[in-house]
């Protein structure tokens, strides 16, 4: 669906006019609706369920088929509710009165890429603005297939939740292939600007994630952070989150270390 024919329509579960933890500086946030992986640690559920026709104009036509716990496409309000369908224009507008504060935006979800048409339209007229456009992303769609969206971006900011791909599998109900894929390219191209992984003790090897990831950013000479984040159960569904374990300082301190060893530029605990 076209705005004006001039735009594709996107899907958003909502938009924060700022955030200092989404990117460097201060940044809007548009976060986009729908995700195709089912994180056990998911802090915002509700951004799952796909709804509207925005997700034609990415990779998938339709949500993918055997991923627990996302819903079938609904159609999606306009207006003043929440998600709300809206075109590129419109949701540049709404942050238009704090555009002088912000150093630029982030485009985050749920999975942003799954509306990859609507995303690179709201990138490029974003920087349009002067405001350069991070991608939030858990890598699930191939960013070879998306040439516009990587020039448009900025910067990536990519999860790889677990380097195994049975423990990947457990952990979100998906294959991990093309997430570490992306995070080979990204890594290649000098765009990925920040590596994130949440420690969870137990739910899979996070010594060999951390090891394995600073290794390619350390082949590539990608000057990206390393963000290992704690797990914390708050804000989470209780199932299955109830079964994840916080790491303690200990674990978190060790993990660091293994990442500088490896090969990472830079590396921040959070």
């Amino acid at each position: 669906m076209m705005n004006g024919g001039a735009h594709p329509l996107g899907v958003l579960a909502r938009i924060l006019p700022f955030s200092a933890v989404d990117g460097p500086g201060n940044r809007a946030v548009f976060f986009l609706q729908g995700c195709d992986f089912d994180c056990a640690y998911c802090h915002n559920p509700e951004t799952r369920p796909f709804l509207g026709a925005g997700f034609a104009s990415g990779p998938r036509s339709s949500p993918p088929a055997g991923v627990a716990g996302v819903a079938g496409v609904a159609p999606a309000p306009e207006g003043g509710l929440w998600p709300r369908r809206m075109g590129v224009e419109a949701a540049l507008d709404e942050i238009a009165r704090y555009a002088i504060f912000l150093r630029g935006v982030t485009i985050s979800g749920g999975e942003c890429l799954l509306q990859a048409a609507f995303l690179a339209a709201l990138l490029e007229t974003a920087r349009a603005r002067g405001l350069p456009g991070l991608v939030d992303t858990n890598g699930s769609t191939p960013l070879e297939t998306l040439p516009r969206v990587l020039a448009a971006a900025e910067g990536f900011m990519l999860d790889v939740k677990a380097w195994n791909p049975v423990e990947h599998r457990a952990l979100v109900g998906a294959d991990n292939t093309i997430v570490l894929d992306n995070l080979r390219l990204l890594a290649s191209l000098g765009k990925l600007t920040e590596l994130r992984t949440v420690v969870t003790p137990g739910a899979f090897d996070v010594e060999e994630t951390v090891r394995e990831c600073s290794a390619v950013l350390a082949a590539a000479g990608s000057k990206a952070r390393y963000r290992l984040i704690r797990y914390r159960p708050y804000g989470v569904r209780a199932e299955p989150a109830s079964r994840l374990l916080e790491p303690d300082d200990r674990l978190m301190a060790r993990l660091a270390k293994l990442a500088i060893e490896a090969g990472a530029p830079e590396v921040f605990v959070s």
